[in-house]
């Protein structure tokens, strides 16, 4: 048998399993929690924020992505026992359009949301993380840098050192502008939409926090502040840790004695077929032509684009 043949039959075989637990779980499942007042869902969201499968490959299978986000609300929003959620969120960002969108689901949802720091909620995580009803914070989580990063390698010296010369025919002047050094009017454009991208990211955190947007300018210095410091400065809502956030999420959601149903995570069913980019295709692909391509593949495809992202660590 071809190991192609192989690898695809272990991958189904671990589908249908899969499956099988998906149901034997539902059936058995409680109906409800009598003994209880409420119940919060705890969910960890961990890693770079990114569209699709691209998070997961990235950071071998963590990552926060807008539809994992959105399955976790839809779930409160479904079940009548669920009355507010915990996110406990770990990340430097990540990209725009999917901290956007993850932003506006947390945004509309009637559930209470309360957002629980991890190490950092940075950039593009902190975007999302201020469209929640309350956030907490342990006194050194890092909380903050608001800005847009984007990274542009210049690989002229490169090519030239190895002898290459690319040949380029395009329809559009500034087509090929990521794939040499920079013009001036190019710079200025990429500039220009990058301040835009901005100036959404600090009106957006000032909505979201109802601080005034000349407040939010002089914070969003791209900086990280300690969670003790962003809490006067109206970053952040509590200083605590897990039973804290817990208690804020049951305060507003009038629960007396919550109970809190821990998400586990990700299922390989939903890992290998969640996604728009489609997660099964990546991992397949990823052992037919090999992780290291496929990982370098997605970090070029990289270049070029906004981040809302930390960019000094993680």
């Amino acid at each position: 048998m071809k190991r192609s043949t192989l690898i695809i039959s272990i991958i189904l075989g671990i589908i249908v399993l899969s499956v099988i637990a998906i149901v034997v779980v539902a059936i058995l499942k409680p109906s409800d929690n009598l003994a209880y007042g409420g119940t919060i869902l705890y969910v960890n969201l961990d890693g770079a924020i990114a569209d699709g499968g691209s998070a997961s490959v990235l950071s071998g299978g963590a990552g926060i992505t807008p539809e994992f986000v959105r399955h976790r609300i839809e779930q409160a929003e479904n079940d009548a026992n669920i009355q507010a959620i915990v996110f406990k969120v770990n990340s430097p960002g990540g990209s725009v359009g999917a901290s956007q969108e993850i932003a506006e689901v947390i945004k509309k949802t009637d559930i209470p949301v309360v957002i629980f720091a991890g190490d950092m909620v940075a950039s593009g995580a902190y975007y999302i993380s201020s469209q929640a009803d309350k956030i907490v914070a342990k006194p050194g989580s890092l909380v903050g840098s608001i800005g847009v990063i984007s990274q542009i390698p210049d690989l002229t010296g490169l090519y030239n050192k190895l002898g290459i010369r690319m040949q380029t025919i395009k329809t559009g002047k500034n087509k090929d502008m990521f794939e040499r050094t920079l013009t001036s009017e190019e710079r200025a454009k990429f500039q220009a939409m990058s301040d835009e991208l901005y100036q959404q990211f600090v009106g957006d955190v000032a909505k979201g926090r109802k601080l005034k947007k000349d407040k939010v300018l002089k914070l969003a210095t791209g900086e990280l502040y300690a969670a003790t410091t962003a809490k006067k400065l109206g970053l952040v809502d509590e200083i605590g840790g897990y039973q804290t956030a817990i208690d804020t999420a049951a305060k507003l959601a009038n629960i007396e004695n919550p109970h809190v149903e821990e998400y586990q995570g990700p299922n390989v069913f939903e890992e290998l077929l969640g996604g728009s980019s489609g997660n099964a295709f990546a991992l397949v692909r990823s052992y037919l032509v090999g992780r290291d391509i496929t990982i370098l593949e997605n970090i070029r495809s990289m270049f070029g684009i906004p981040q809302y992202r930390y960019a000094g660590g993680q």
